[in-house]
């Protein structure tokens, strides 16, 4: 895959391989046509969007929440954590990008299994989708990273910049995450308008925060693939924010506050 020379500036140049090429278009463009699904209504089936803007399948198997999210982020945190072990004497890029993917996906399975309240289930379907894509794309980037080992350095070195990022990223994630975990006394199930930290000014600070983490990995790696698959991140995750903005406003009507964005502070 060719891309211009100015971006060489900033990243590697691609591997030699059909796999990561392949990966790298089925990574955004799938992620793309994802976020433009959930701005249209049909929504990933998990949290307050089960069986919303979807045909509801009455044969399908379902899992509790709590199972069904720690299928999505177990087997990407396996992976993060096997090429620690595996791949020995790498440089200090692999070794950075491999550690801050695993340290976010742990954070997700902690998260997970001791912060986290549920009141649903999760489709199979959904769940195998999206364990797949954090699955394979972990495995991919540090797969396009092990490849990038002996090609020319970027002249423009966005590491350290990007371990700043992913920091920032992972707490603030964590932060809106416990706020969101609080919001319910023990035994509720209903849903509340999120109040507290940066949920006065957007309804989704938790994505802008993840978007900020994943920017921050693909700076530590700067391959074309982890820039491909964090650009289709940002699409999903800005309709999802949108489609969640819509939906508290749908459900909480008048109370809801209009100033309060989707997940930029004043701008959307």
């Amino acid at each position: 895959m060719a891309i211009p020379s100015i971006l060489l500036n900033f990243l590697f140049p691609p591997p030699p391989s059909l796999f990561v090429t392949t990966m790298s278009v089925i990574g955004i463009s799938s992620l793309t046509n994802a976020g433009f699904m959930e701005l249209k209504g049909k929504h990933m089936q998990y949290s307050k969007f089960l069986n919303v803007g979807a045909a509801k399948k009455e044969n399908e198997m379902k899992l509790s929440s709590r199972n069904g999210m720690l299928w999505f982020y177990t087997p990407a945190f396996l992976v993060g954590l096997a090429s620690l072990l595996v791949f020995h004497d790498q440089d200090q890029r692999f070794v950075l990008l491999a550690s801050a993917l695993t340290i976010h996906f742990l954070k997700r399975v902690l998260e997970v299994l001791f912060l986290h309240k549920y009141s649903g289930s999760t489709g199979l379907e959904t769940t195998i989708t999206v364990t797949l894509s954090y699955t394979l794309s972990t495995a991919t980037m540090i797969y396009a990273q092990y490849l990038s080992r002996d090609l020319p350095d970027p002249s423009i070195d966005l590491k350290y910049f990007g371990i700043g990022l992913f920091m920032i990223g992972i707490i603030g994630n964590f932060y809106h995450h416990y706020i969101l975990a609080n919001l319910r006394k023990e035994g509720e199930k209903e849903y509340k308008i999120p109040q507290g930290g940066l949920f006065d000014l957007v309804i989704c600070p938790h994505y802008l925060f993840e978007i900020l983490g994943y920017v921050g990995m693909a700076c530590i790696s700067q391959t074309l693939y982890a820039f491909a698959f964090t650009t289709g991140t940002i699409f999903y995750l800005t309709g999802r924010s949108c489609a969640t903005r819509e939906w508290y406003i749908r459900k909480f009507g008048d109370k809801f506050p209009k100033e309060v964005k989707a997940f930029i502070p004043f701008v959307l």
